[in-house]
């Protein structure tokens, strides 16, 4: 018999086929319950808008009280927008399984110093919160920046399928920035809670300058034109927003 993550991939496999019948399915990338899912770890993108004028208090009292959040779960890395959304801050949180995460919720709910002290403070500042539970997809890795920098986060929105679906493409459109080093890519998600069919690339720029000019000779570089005009073929939209490393940032 076969599991519900199984059949979940063959109704949004059949959902793809439907709604765009010219589709090649590569199924060689597996279904949309993939290996990252099977090793239970999956990351927690946190996104907080922060009311106008109330960045700096925000992030000072943040960088006070992060300590009694971080003893709780790996912080993967912790930003504030330079350009995209304004008045936003992204934060990415490692877990290596629900019940974990439940833990750490349960433990913080308790934590008197957090409550008090933080939580109490900083919710008046915010405007909203989201929250998007993400796995890396199949053939990724997490990597860290090779000294400090500026990143990208480039969210980009698919047809209907999971990695079995667009996977080889997207892997190759990536792979073809990347290898070429035009910039480091330092993870590829894809989304299981939150806004489906999303997947986040993040990636690690020197500075700004470094990005444009790399971008410029990315769009003369054939490889890359290559592939990324196979990859257009799954994409609905995208956005990219710039991100400027806080100190207390794990990756800078």
């Amino acid at each position: 018999m076969l599991g519900l993550g199984s059949k979940l991939g063959q109704v949004r496999v059949a959902a793809a086929r439907c709604l765009f019948p010219g589709l090649q399915l590569h199924r060689s990338v597996g279904t949309s319950t993939g290996p990252q899912q099977k090793h239970g770890t999956f990351y927690e993108f946190r996104t907080y808008n922060i009311k106008p004028g109330k960045m700096a208090d925000f992030l000072n009292l943040t960088e006070d009280k992060i300590h009694l959040r971080t003893a709780k779960s790996e912080l993967v890395g912790y930003w504030f927008l330079e350009f995209g959304n304004m008045n936003e801050v992204i934060h990415i949180w490692k877990y290596g399984s629900y019940k974990e995460r439940t833990a750490v919720r349960r433990s913080l709910m308790q934590e008197e110093d957090w409550q008090q002290n933080y939580i109490s403070k900083m919710l008046p500042m915010l405007n909203y919160q989201i929250s998007e539970v993400a796995y890396l997809v199949p053939w990724a890795q997490m990597h860290t920046s090779p000294k400090p920098g500026v990143y990208e986060l480039v969210s980009y929105q698919m047809v209907a399928g999971g990695p079995a679906v667009w996977g080889k493409a997207f892997q190759k459109a990536l792979s073809a920035h990347d290898h070429v080093g035009y910039c480091k890519l330092i993870g590829a998600f894809h989304s299981e809670f939150g806004q489906l069919n999303r997947v986040h690339a993040l990636w690690w720029h020197e500075d700004c300058d470094t990005r444009a000019a790399g971008r410029h000779r990315a769009h003369e570089d054939v490889r890359v034109v290559a592939a990324v005009r196979d990859s257009v073929n799954y994409l609905v939209s995208q956005n990219n927003k710039l991100l400027v490393p806080t100190p207390f940032s794990p990756l800078q």
